[in-house]
C-alpha cells in the first residue's frame, strides 16, 4: 500500500479523498494555486505546496509542475478527483514515466472512451446499444443536416471530445440546425481545443441513468447499481439518486450488465461510470463512458456501504477489490444536491466572494462533502460548487423529507447560492413521482416564473410597505454614522438584499 498520495485538486474532492487516506494512515499531499492559499483542502493535507497563479493553466493544469510536487515531496501515487486532470492521457502517461501511480484506469481506455464517436463504435462491436447516430465527427455542416434530416428531428448535436454539457445543442427545426451546429462547434473548440461534432437521435423524455462500475487488475469486474442524475439544468446535473425510483428490477440487472461488458470491451481498471438514456419504455442506450470518479458517487457509496475512493486505492496499489458482485446489494435510498454559490434569481449567475457564515446540517444519515468554511473565500477563477450535500434513509420519501430539512438549516451568508432553488426541486411534483426526466427543470423554473407572475401585483404593494419599513429600520439603526457615509444610498443598498432575499423565498 501506498504511504503518500497527491491530490491534483482542489476543494470539496480533494478533501474527500483526504479523509479517506487519513482512515487509511496514508499521508496526503495538497497542491494549491495562489488564490487558493487559505483553502481548506491546504488545511486539511498533510503537506501542501504553491504550483503557481490563480489560473487553472498556470497552476491545476500545469503536469509539470504537478509530478515535480509530487517527486520532491515523495508521493507515490496521485489522485487525480474529476475535472482538471482526470482524464488527461498526457498526465497519466507523464505519470508513469516518472515512477509514479495514477489512481485511475489505464491511459488506453482513457483515449479509447475520451472521444465519443470512438466510444460509441466500440460499444457497437461489443453489443452495447446505442443512441442512433453518427459513428464519426462531421466535417461539413452540410453533411451534418443531410445526415440530421436522415436520423430525424429533434436531434442532439454534441462535442467529440467533450463532457459537462459543453458543446451540445438539441435541435427541434431544421430551420435552426445550421446555426445550432456552428455554435457547438465553436464551444467545442474553446472549451476542448476540438471542434469535431458529431450527431445523436433526441430521445424524447428521457431519464439518465449511469451505473457505477469497479475493476481491478486482477480480472474481476462489478456493477454498483444505478444512480438517476435526471435533474439537471443545461446538462449539468443538479440533484442525483439512487436507487432510480422506477425503473424495474430486471432492466437494473441489464443494465449492470452491460455496464460491465462495457468495461471488459477496454480492458478497464478502476473506478468508472457507464451513462445511459432510459426511454419511457424502460429501453435504455448507452450514452458514454467517465473514466473517473464522478460528482455523485456518495449516493452509491450510501446505499452499497462501499467507499469508492477507498476501492480506486486498493486497486491502483495492485490490490483485488475486497467486494463482489455476490455481496453488493442496495440499501435504502440517498439523495445528493449540488450547493452552489450562484444566484438563480439573476438566471444562476455565479456568485463569489466572501462566506461570512457557514453553518452545516448535521444528523442521522447526513453527509457534507464540503471545500469551504467561514471565512473562506470562493474563488471566481473556478467552479463555484460549495458543497455535495448527501442523506440517506430507509426509503425515498423519508430521503426527501431529510433532505428538506436539511435545506431549510443550511446557512450560507455573505454569498448568494443555490439552496432555495435545490427545495424547489425536491417539492416538485413530478420529483416527487419519481418518473421525471431530464426536462423536469425547465418545468420548475417555469412554475416559479408563473407563481412570482401571478403573485406580482400584490407583491408590488408589499413591498411597497416592506420598503418603507425597511428604510425608516436601516436608517434608524445606521444613525449619524449612516448620515456620514450616505445613509440612504447603505440603506437602498440593503434593501436590494432584502428583495434578493424575497425573492428566492418566493422559489422556495
Amino acid at each position: 500500500m501506498f504511504k503518500k498520495v497527491l491530490i491534483a485538486n482542489r476543494g470539496e474532492i480533494a478533501v474527500r479523498v483526504m479523509r479517506t487516506l487519513r482512515e487509511l494512515n496514508i499521508a496526503s499531499v495538497a497542491v494549491y494555486s495562489e488564490a487558493d492559499a487559505r483553502a481548506l483542502h491546504v488545511r486539511y493535507a498533510d503537506e501542501a505546496y504553491c504550483i503557481g497563479p490563480a489560473a487553472s493553466r498556470d497552476s491545476y493544469l500545469r503536469i509539470d509542475k504537478i509530478i515535480e510536487v509530487a517527486k520532491m515531496s515523495g508521493a507515490e501515487a496521485v489522485h487525480p478527483g474529476y475535472g482538471f486532470l482526470s482524464e488527461n492521457t498526457d498526465f497519466a502517461a507523464e505519470c508513469e514515466k516518472n515512477g509514479i501511480v495514477f489512481i485511475g484506469p489505464p491511459a488506453a481506455a482513457i483515449v479509447a472512451m475520451g472521444e465519443k464517436t470512438q466510444a460509441r463504435r466500440i460499444m457497437m462491436e461489443a453489443d452495447v446499444p446505442v443512441v442512433p447516430g453518427t459513428e464519426h465527427a462531421i466535417e461539413t455542416a452540410e453533411e451534418a443536416l443531410e445526415i440530421a434530416n436522415g436520423i430525424g428531428f429533434p436531434v442532439l448535436v454534441k462535442a467529440a471530445a467533450g463532457g459537462g454539457g459543453k458543446g451540445m445543442r438539441r435541435v427541434d427545426d431544421p430551420a435552426d440546425f445550421l446555426e445550432a451546429f456552428a455554435g457547438a462547434k465553436r464551444e467545442a473548440a474553446n472549451a476542448f481545443g476540438n471542434d469535431d461534432c458529431y450527431i445523436e437521435k433526441w430521445i424524447l423524455q428521457p431519464k439518465h441513468v449511469e451505473i457505477q462500475i469497479l475493476s481491478d487488475s486482477h480480472g474481476n469486474h462489478v456493477h454498483l447499481f444505478e444512480r438517476d442524475c435526471s435533474v439537471q439544468r443545461r446538462h449539468q446535473k443538479v440533484v442525483e439518486e439512487s436507487p432510480c425510483p422506477i425503473i424495474r428490477d430486471d432492466v437494473r440487472l441489464a443494465m449492470g450488465a452491460v455496464a460491465v461488458k462495457a468495461a471488459k470491451a477496454v480492458d478497464y481498471v478502476g473506478a468508472g461510470t457507464v451513462e445511459f438514456l432510459l426511454d419511457v419504455n424502460q429501453d435504455f442506450y448507452f450514452l458514454e463512458m467517465n473514466t473517473r470518479l464522478q460528482v455523485e458517487h456518495p449516493v452509491t457509496e450510501y446505499v452499497t456501504g462501499v467507499d469508492l475512493v477507498e476501492q480506486q486505492i486498493r486497486i491502483a496499489a495492485g490490490q483485488p477489490m475486497s467486494v463482489s458482485q455476490e455481496t453488493l446489494t442496495q440499501s435504502g435510498c440517498a439523495i445528493e444536491v449540488r450547493v452552489y454559490a450562484e444566484d438563480p434569481a439573476n438566471n444562476f449567475l455565479p456568485s463569489p466572494g466572501l462566506i461570512t457564515r457557514l453553518q452545516v446540517p448535521q444528523g442521522a444519515g447526513v453527509r457534507d462533502d464540503n471545500g469551504y468554511y467561514s471565512g473562506a473565500e470562493v474563488s471566481l477563477h473556478y467552479d463555484p460548487m460549495i458543497s455535495k450535500f448527501i442523506v440517506h434513509a430507509d426509503n425515498r420519501e423519508k430521503a426527501r423529507e431529510r433532505m428538506l430539512r436539511c435545506l431549510d438549516e443550511y446557512i450560507v451568508q455573505g454569498i448568494d447560492t443555490n439552496v432555495d432553488f435545490l427545495k424547489s426541486c425536491l417539492k416538485n411534483e413530478e420529483f416527487i413521482g419519481g418518473a421525471y426526466d431530464t426536462g423536469v427543470v425547465s418545468g420548475i423554473l417555469k412554475s416559479i416564473e408563473d407563481e412570482l407572475e401571478r403573485d406580482g401585483s400584490a407583491d408590488n404593494d408589499l413591498d411597497g410597505l416592506l420598503a418603507a419599513v425597511m428604510h425608516r429600520y436601516f436608517d434608524a439603526q445606521d444613525g449619524a454614522a449612516a448620515t456620514a457615509t450616505g445613509g440612504e444610498t447603505g440603506a437602498r443598498e440593503r434593501w436590494k438584499e432584502f428583495g434578493r432575499f424575497r425573492t428566492l423565498r418566493r422559489m422556495a
